[in-house]
């Protein structure tokens, strides 16, 4: 699992029939410091989130797992809604 940030809506009038339901988002994943990490990637959004939302994803086959009724093929999907992350500091 890793953080990420919503920047964006992808529109799609045209898909897989397995995925009608879902919203893809423009992500861009951090690292724990809030750091970006690459470029922006689309995912499949499965806890409706807003942009600007501070996100976590998960990839690969766990990806297509959280979208549910059926096995789908994502590999990147949006599955929580970071409220708040803490980390200690050691020292």
């Amino acid at each position: 699992m890793q953080f990420g940030v919503i920047k964006g809506t992808v529109v799609a009038t045209r898909k897989l029939p397995s995925m009608n339901g879902f919203t893809f988002r423009l992500v861009q994943r951090e690292d724990h410091d809030g750091r970006p990490l690459g470029g922006l990637e689309v995912a499949v959004d499965t806890v409706s989130s807003s942009l600007g939302q501070r996100v976590v994803l998960v990839g690969s086959r766990e990806a297509a797992l959280g979208c549910r009724p059926t096995f789908v093929p994502v590999d990147l999907a949006v599955i929580g809604i970071v409220d708040d992350a803490h980390r200690e500091v050691e020292g």
